[in-house]
C-alpha cells in the first residue's frame, strides 16, 4: 500500500514556513469569521471545505476580496452535478481582478510578465503597461463590434501579447479561446470552426530549437476557412509584413486608454478549452468567467502559495489548460513567467537556466521533464543558482517515485515538491500542492480545498489504500458550464457522469491513502485488467523507464475474441541501445519486482517512437483501437496527434499480427 510504502516524509515543512504560508493565515481568518475548524490542521480546514461548500467559497471571495459589481443571492443555488449554480445574481469581470495590481502605484512600475526566448535574457511588461495595453485593445475590440459573448481566437505562442488578448477579450466580456502555433491548420480548424470567432490574433511564425517556423500559409488557411471572421490581428514575431486586409498588433494596442471592464453574469463564459481531441473531434469546453476566478485564486493563492513576492514559472503552451492556468497568477499580484521555445533548447537544462534567469520562486513543469533531465545527467543546483525556488510543481503525467528523489537530490533538499493532477475539464487540481502537509515519494499531498474528492469500486463504495476511479461528489465552480454545441447537454453529461449519476467520474485511476495523500495510477479509460485486477499504466511506466536504455514506454491491454488477454509493452529505445535477450530480461525483471508478476508484458516490441497529443500526452486508446484492427482514420483524429507515421507502426502490428 502507498501509505505503508513511503512512511518517512522525503520533506517536511518547518514551523516557520507553516506559519508564513497564506492557507496558514486563511484558517485562521475562516475559523473566526465563517466557522472553519481553528485545530486539525489541513485535514479539518479540507472536510469543512466540502461539507460546507457555501461558508467555504464565501469566505474564498470575502479573503481573496472578489468585486462582485452586483451582489450575489446566495453562494450556490442549484447544487446538482451537473448544472449547479454558483453565486447567482452576481456580476464580476475577471480581467478587473488579473489587473488590480497595476492600481497600487508601489507595484504599478514593476514587472507583471517576464517574456523569455531561446535567449534566455528576460524581458519585462511592467503592471502599468499591461493595463494600459489592455485597455488599448479593449477599446479597440468593441470598435469593431465584439460584444459580451463572442469569441476572440488566438493562434499565438506564449509571448505577452497572448495575455493581452486574453485580458482585454475578458474586459470586453468575450470569449477567449488559443492555439499553439505548432498546431497544423486542421487540428485548429478542428477548434476553432466549433466556436466561431469573430477576431484572430495571429503570429506570421514562431521560434523552436533554434530555428524559425514560417506559419504564414497556415494562418491564410485559417482565414480562409473561418468565415465568422470580422478582423485578423498579426502579430509580427518574425518580422514580416500584415497580409492584405490584417490589422496590427501596435496599432491596436497604441493608445493610453484606461480599462473598461464589462460586469457579466458569474456564469458567464471566459474562455474555450479543448479536450485531446483523439478519437473525434475535440470536445469544446466552457469555463466561466466567475467560476475560474475563484477557482484559481484558491489554487493558486492557497495551494500554491502565490503572492505579491513571487515569480511564477510554469513551462507550457497557449494549446495547453496550463497556460490559462498561469496567466491566472496575475490575480494573486504575481510576476508571471512567459517561455517561448523549446523546453530543451540549447541543451536538457535549458528550463532551470530559465527559472534561475527570472528568479522563479515556483517552477512548473512536466514529469516528462523531470525524468529527461534525470536520464541527461543534468545537474540544476550544481549548475544554477535555485535558491529562489521554493516549490517544483510538475503535471501532465504522475511524477515517478525516481523523480521525486532526483529533485530531493539534484535541485535541493530542503524542496518542496508538488506534482499536482486535475484536467482541462475543470482548468485546475483535483489533488496537489499543500505548503503546510509533508511530501512523500510517489504520492500527492492532498486533495485540494473544495474539491471532494475519493476513490470509489464499480458499485459507488468507496475505497482507502486501494485503486478506484477518480470522482468527485460535489460540485466545484470550475467545472464547466457546458460543452459548446452541445445544446441538451448530452455529450457534457455522457463524458463525465454517466457511470456515477450525479457524480463526476474523471476517468483515472486513483488511491486515497489511509494518511490523506493521493497517488495517480494512470486513465482507467485504458485500463489494463489482467485476471479481474485492475492495473494503471503509468505503474508499468514508472518501472520500466528507470532503464538507461529505455526512452519512453506505451503498454497495451487487449481482450482477444477467445476470451484470453494480450498485454505487449512497446519501448522507444534510447540512442545505441539494443533491444536483445538480455534487456527483454532485465525489463521483465524490473516490472515483477516493482509491481507483480501480473504486470510483466505478454510481449515486449521495439518501437520507433510513442505516439502523444499534440499537448504531449501518451496516446493509449487509439494505439487500442488499432491493435483491434480498426482503420487508422477510424481510430483516431489525426489532426490531433504529433506523429501521424508513428501511428502507421502501430497499425502494421495488427496487420501482422497472426
Amino acid at each position: 500500500m502507498p501509505s505503508a510504502a513511503n512512511p518517512t516524509p522525503l520533506w517536511k515543512p518547518d514551523q516557520e514556513f507553516i506559519a508564513a504560508a497564506e492557507i496558514t493565515r486563511f484558517q485562521a481568518w475562516a475559523a473566526e469569521h465563517h466557522g472553519a475548524p481553528a485545530d486539525g490542521g489541513y485535514e479539518a480546514l479540507h472536510h469543512w471545505s466540502v461539507t460546507d461548500l457555501e461558508a467555504f467559497w464565501k469566505a474564498v471571495a470575502e479573503w481573496f476580496d472578489i468585486r462582485f459589481t452586483t451582489p450575489y443571492a446566495r453562494v450556490l443555488g442549484d447544487r446538482s452535478m451537473p448544472g449547479a449554480q454558483w453565486f447567482p445574481g452576481a456580476t464580476l469581470n475577471y480581467a478587473e481582478h488579473a489587473l488590480r495590481t497595476a492600481t497600487d502605484p508601489a507595484r504599478a512600475d514593476t514587472p507583471a510578465i517576464l517574456h523569455v526566448d531561446e535567449t534566455h535574457e528576460p524581458r519585462p511588461v511592467t503592471w502599468a503597461e499591461l493595463r494600459r495595453q489592455v485597455g488599448s485593445l479593449a477599446a479597440e475590440l468593441r470598435a469593431l463590434g465584439v460584444r459580451p459573448g463572442d469569441r476572440i481566437s488566438g493562434y499565438l505562442p506564449n509571448i505577452p501579447e497572448a495575455i493581452v488578448a486574453l485580458l482585454a477579450t475578458a474586459a470586453v466580456g468575450g470569449v477567449w479561446t488559443s492555439c499553439a502555433p505548432d498546431f497544423g491548420a486542421r487540428s485548429v480548424l478542428d477548434r476553432f470552426q466549433q466556436v466561431e470567432p469573430v477576431v484572430l490574433f495571429t503570429v506570421d511564425g514562431y521560434r523552436y530549437g533554434g530555428k524559425e517556423h514560417d506559419r504564414r500559409d497556415t494562418v491564410a488557411e485559417l482565414r480562409a476557412e473561418l468565415p465568422t471572421l470580422r478582423a485578423v490581428v498579426h502579430i509580427p514575431l518574425l518580422g514580416t509584413e500584415a497580409p492584405e486586409g490584417a490589422l496590427t498588433w501596435s496599432e491596436l494596442t497604441s493608445a493610453d486608454v484606461e480599462p473598461v471592464f464589462e460586469a457579466v453574469p458569474f456564469d458567464h463564459p471566459l474562455w474555450v478549452l479543448y479536450s485531446s481531441g483523439t478519437t473525434g473531434l475535440p470536445k469544446a469546453i466552457v469555463q466561466s468567467q466567475g467560476g475560474i476566478l475563484i477557482e484559481h485564486l484558491k489554487q493558486l493563492g492557497l495551494h500554491c502559495d502565490l503572492g505579491p513576492g513571487d515569480r511564477f514559472f510554469w513551462y507550457t503552451s497557449t494549446g495547453w489548460m496550463m497556460w490559462n492556468f498561469l496567466a491566472s497568477g496575475l490575480l494573486t499580484g504575481t510576476t508571471i513567467v512567459v517561455y517561448d521555445g523549446s523546453p530543451g533548447h540549447p541543451d536538457t537544462g535549458a528550463q532551470w537556466a530559465v527559472a534561475e534567469r527570472t528568479g522563479a520562486t515556483l517552477f512548473g513543469t512536466s514529469a516528462a521533464y523531470v525524468m529527461a533531465c534525470a536520464k541527461a545527467d543534468v545537474h540544476p543546483s550544481r549548475d544554477h543558482d535555485l535558491s529562489r525556488v521554493k516549490c517544483v510543481a510538475t503535471t501532465g503525467s504522475p511524477l515517478p517515485p525516481d523523480g521525486f528523489r532526483w529533485l530531493h537530490d539534484e535541485v535541493r533538499e530542503d524542496l518542496w515538491i508538488a506534482s499536482v493532477s486535475g484536467g482541462t475539464d475543470v482548468c485546475s487540481c483535483f489533488a496537489g500542492a499543500v505548503p503546510t502537509l509533508p511530501v512523500h515519494i510517489g504520492e500527492l499531498q492532498a486533495p485540494c480545498l473544495g474539491t471532494d474528492l475519493q476513490s470509489w469500486d464499480p458499485q459507488g463504495k468507496p475505497l482507502v489504500d486501494e485503486v478506484g476511479e477518480l470522482v468527485v461528489t460535489r460540485p466545484m465552480p470550475s467545472m464547466p458550464i457546458r460543452f459548446w454545441n452541445d445544446p441538451d447537454g448530452s455529450r457534457y453529461h455522457d463524458s463525465y457522469f454517466d457511470t456515477y449519476p450525479g457524480v463526476w467520474r474523471h476517468g483515472d485511476w486513483i488511491t486515497l491513502t489511509s494518511r490523506g495523500s493521493v497517488v495517480i495510477h494512470g486513465r482507467s479509460d485504458s485500463t489494463l485488467n489482467r485476471q479481474g485486477v485492475r492495473m494503471g499504466s503509468a505503474d508499468i511506466y514508472e518501472a520500466v523507464e528507470r532503464l538507461p536504455e529505455i526512452r519512453e514506454s506505451l503498454v497495451i491491454g487487449l481482450e482477444q475474441p477467445d476470451g484470453g488477454y494480450w498485454m505487449p509493452l512497446f519501448v522507444h529505445l534510447a540512442p545505441g541501445a539494443v533491444l536483445d535477450d538480455d534487456l527483454r530480461a532485465r525489463i521483465k525483471q524490473t516490472i515483477r519486482e516493482n509491481l507483480s508478476p501480473r504486470h510483466v508484458p505478454d510481449e515486449i516490441i521495439e518501437a520507433p517512437g510513442v505516439p502523444h497529443t499534440l499537448t504531449g500526452k501518451r496516446i493509449e486508446v487509439p494505439v487500442k483501437r488499432l491493435l483491434q484492427g480498426a482503420p487508422l482514420e477510424k481510430a483516431v483524429n489525426l489532426g490531433s496527434v504529433d506523429s501521424v507515421e508513428l501511428l502507421r507502426f502501430y497499425e502494421d502490428i495488427a496487420r501482422n499480427r497472426p
